[in-house]
């Protein structure tokens, strides 16, 4: 499945659950996670999404790890078919 596809399924997937869903496409910092979603009365979550049996790059696992050393929120790594929290 393309990975535009899981994206979609994903934001619908967690709007359904009172996230507000916030797709990043340019941002300053190059490696960003793709969506950023905010549970209700919780703290951020920051999703990378591959398709089925891809991985992060080195500076996509850079950048969770800077959000996570930070407190920033949680971070998941979404392949359309399983979530794994990092």
């Amino acid at each position: 499945m393309l990975e535009s596809k899981i994206q979609t399924k994903l934001i619908k997937e967690l709007e359904s659950k009172g996230y507000y869903v916030i797709k990043l496409s340019v941002t300053n910092k190059p490696g960003i996670p793709d969506l950023i979603a905010l549970p209700p009365g919780s703290n951020a979550e920051f999703y990378e999404v591959k398709q089925e049996g891809k991985k992060p790059r080195a500076l996509q696992d850079f950048r969770m790890k800077e959000i996570r050393d930070g407190s920033f929120g949680r971070t998941f790594v979404h392949d359309g078919e399983t979530i794994e929290k990092i």
